[in-house]
């Protein structure tokens, strides 16, 4: 018997890209049962764009609005909310290729089917700083090991039980709220699979302080939920220690502590720099030229965001965490 498969999201705001995302849901090849979105409050009006939509296609979509909820208590909602027994996860913002569902859908119908499904996510820029953005915070698709992926829920796909049996989103959690969830269906022993075809396309932040803010939030996000505590000392350490140590010896040393320092430089830009010469919408080498002049002061930004970021969630962590475990990752 085929699988009732319900696509849920959440919004705020989101009036100029949500007939995007909603236009590409009605091309899926395989279309989806229900679309139940859940709207935080919208100032716009994003919620009379859906039901807009929803009458001028057939696309089976509802919306529910729920002013103030964060995203973990939206899509909790949204899947108490629909009916189906597979749940399919996405954005806002978001662009889905019309094959999305269809790859998403498909470890399903396996022998050895998995519990979850993570799909991949691709940058879907409009401007010469988005497509350094893309290419600065982006992994491509070869860079993925489908062993240790950990799905976005701009594009994952579960099951509804196990939803339920891990106790859904963490609502206490406002960012990084899907990592959180993935951990705790590997740590309930449910696996996960990965496909990486359902492309779900998305925009990057358009300006600069927009990432940093995106960025903060995501490392605050890291402190409340204790995540990746080691890979913040090792970014404390490089900029307070290393760096202000290598400065110091090529001033007062010699000089060539300075190529050590470029030497690092240039190593930490190559991937970044890799994947922005392999985008195929760049049209003209002047273009390649600003993007590439971005790159090293997006990651200079993305890393003091995250500095600044991480200890506010660690303050908060250790005045208002829950009562109880919840799982952790300290790599």
């Amino acid at each position: 018997m085929p699988h009732r498969v319900s696509v849920i999201a959440t919004v705020l705001n989101e009036a100029e890209s949500i007939e995007l995302l909603l236009a590409s849901l009605l091309k899926q090849t395989r279309r989806p049962d229900e679309v139940v979105i859940v709207d935080g409050g919208s100032a716009d009006d994003t919620l009379t764009r859906i039901e807009r939509f929803g009458r001028a296609t057939d696309l089976p979509v509802r919306a529910l609005s729920l002013p103030g909820c964060n995203i973990s208590q939206g899509r909790n909602l949204a899947i108490a909310a629909s009916s189906g027994s597979l749940i399919a996860a996405t954005d806002a913002g978001v662009r889905l290729e019309d094959d999305w569902l269809e790859h998403l859908l498909a470890p399903f119908a396996g022998d050895d089917a998995p519990d979850a499904v993570g799909g991949f996510f691709v940058a879907d820029p409009r401007s010469t700083f988005e497509l350094a953005l893309g290419a600065a915070t982006l992994p491509a698709v070869e860079e993925v090991d489908p062993a240790s992926f950990y799905p976005s829920s701009r594009s994952i796909a579960f099951r509804r039980e196990v939803w339920q049996a891990v106790g859904g989103y963490p609502e206490w959690l406002d960012y990084c709220e899907d990592l959180l969830f993935d951990f705790a269906l590997l740590d309930a022993g449910y696996t996960l699979g990965f496909a990486p075809q359902a492309l779900a396309r998305f925009r990057p932040r358009p300006t600069l302080r927009a990432f940093f803010q995106q960025y903060y939030r995501y490392a605050r996000g890291d402190g409340k939920a204790d995540f990746w505590g080691y890979r913040h000392l090792i970014r404390y350490a490089t900029y307070l220690v290393l760096l202000p140590s290598l400065l110091v010896l090529s001033a007062w040393h010699s000089p060539l502590w300075l190529v050590a320092l470029s030497a690092g430089a240039i190593s930490m830009m190559y991937i970044p720099v890799r994947r922005l010469f392999a985008h195929p919408v760049i049209s003209s080498m002047r273009e390649r030229l600003v993007a590439l002049c971005w790159l090293p002061i997006i990651s200079c930004t993305g890393d003091v965001a995250k500095m600044l970021g991480y200890p506010v969630g660690v303050w908060w962590r250790w005045h208002h965490a829950p009562d109880g475990d919840w799982p952790r990752r300290h790599i």
